[in-house]
């Protein structure tokens, strides 16, 4: 089983109130641990570069107090901490003393967390998010039924540890501070290939690109999975870990259908054994204090000749809102929302936003987090007041160009597409 490689040095950790890291520096002191190059992670050291870093070091010894050392690369690279269980604000000092910087930031399994952070020669800036750290032992009993590539391309979403990865045209890291929190609002994520972690590109999903989108007030906690259906993830006790770490106040994002739609038998349906799902995860998660919010499945890839979106969900977008309604339980109407995204784009650049017929791309992913931005939004959840200062209002009949989306690109690709359609 997974999350026993360094869970010593992860429980050793724990203790600490906080890990700071000085990147490039050679000394230690009583308030900070060195980085070099070469410090490799491993379970016994219990922090490091992940294998296949290109890193230099600026390192500025005896040139004034003014100057910061720093470790950078022209490539992506990964640094990790072992860490148990649980919520943990990463604050983290970008820049280089004599060079230019622009550093994107990723934690775990591709989560955005900072993008396209630039600096000039000589500039520091510091920013400060959340990162949800997981293992799959559930507190009442028993572990989540993790699926094989969860042990092995999805294994840094289980593994004991806290991953950042940094990326971008000049990545530059200086300062790394990860204090454990228990003050923040949690927002889970359940659902399928649409919303979960993917660990390769070009694939992506909203649920992905969510954790950008707020403030450090908040931390996102996506335990979507592709290839899931509300019964499926049910037998994999995904609700179960959910429910075991959710303290109230916390927020539980509920999407699923496209596999649903798929499934057969007597009494299977949108409006009967579906419906029946969806009120027993809103029902568990205010049994822990937590606030539902249920989501409609995005469309797929399906505009007409005329440009107008084509239904290919059935009936169970409408069963979502009939749950809603009746259970009087938030709603983001992402079917609505992606099918004003999508016919904005029209028919020559739908594409733009997919990688298949169902799975998005970066773009993809980006634009529908902002959907679900303004869902929030529209739904008037406290949650709103804390998202992040540059998350703008968006309309999605007006997206963001597509010439103009830059996304670094994380190293590991594949063409094997996800779970589900």
């Amino acid at each position: 089983m997974m999350g026993v490689l360094s869970v010593s040095a992860a429980e050793g950790y724990a203790a600490a109130a906080s890990r700071v890291f000085d990147f490039g520096a050679t000394s230690s002191s009583p308030v900070h641990t060195p980085v070099q190059p070469a410090d490799i992670y491993s379970a016994t050291r219990g922090y490091g570069f992940e294998l296949g870093a290109k890193l230099t070091t600026s390192d500025h010894p005896g040139r004034g107090a003014s100057l910061k050392n720093s470790i950078s690369s022209q490539d992506p690279f990964s640094f990790s901490v072992a860490l148990p269980e649980g919520n943990y604000r990463v604050t983290v000092t970008l820049g280089d003393a004599t060079h230019e910087s622009d550093t994107t930031i990723k934690a775990e399994l591709r989560r955005l967390m900072l993008e396209a952070v630039q600096t000039k020669p000589g500039q520091f800036i510091t920013r400060t998010f959340n990162v949800s750290v997981r293992t799959a032992k559930i507190s009442t009993g028993g572990v989540v039924r993790l699926k094989e590539r969860e042990l092995t391309s999805e294994l840094v979403n289980w593994d004991d540890k806290l991953t950042l990865e940094f990326n971008g045209p000049h990545p530059c890291v200086s300062a790394l501070e990860i204090t454990r929190v228990e003050d923040v609002t949690t927002v889970f994520l359940l659902g399928d290939s649409t919303v979960c972690d993917q660990p390769k590109e070009p694939w992506n999903s909203w649920g992905q690109m969510l954790p950008r989108f707020f403030d450090d007030r908040v931390a996102v906690a996506n335990h979507a999975q592709s290839g899931e259906s509300l019964r499926s993830s049910l037998g994999a006790r995904r609700l179960d870990k959910v429910v075991s770490v959710m303290r109230p106040g916390d927020y539980l994002f509920i999407q699923y259908g496209h596999n649903d739609m798929k499934e057969r038998g007597v009494g299977i349906g949108a409006f009967t054994s579906y419906k029946a799902d969806l009120e027993r995860f809103v029902a568990a998660a205010r049994a822990h204090g937590g606030i539902p919010v249920l989501v409609t499945s995005m469309h797929r890839k399906s505009l007409d000749g005329a440009g107008k979106i084509q239904n290919t969900l059935g009936h169970y977008p409408e069963a979502v809102r009939s749950v809603a309604r009746e259970q009087k339980v938030a709603l983001i109407d992402l079917n609505a929302l992606s099918a004003q995204f999508y016919e904005a784009l029209g028919p020559m650049q739908i594409g733009s936003a997919f990688q298949d017929g169902t799975h998005h791309n970066n773009y993809g992913s980006y634009e529908l987090a902002k959907c679900v931005v303004a869902g929030i939004r529209a739904a008037k959840l406290d949650l709103a007041q804390h998202l992040a200062a540059d998350a703008i209002p968006f309309d999605p009949t007006k997206p963001d160009a597509v010439a103009d989306f830059k996304m670094p690109a994380s190293p590991q690709a594949s063409t094997v597409r996800p779970d589900g359609s």
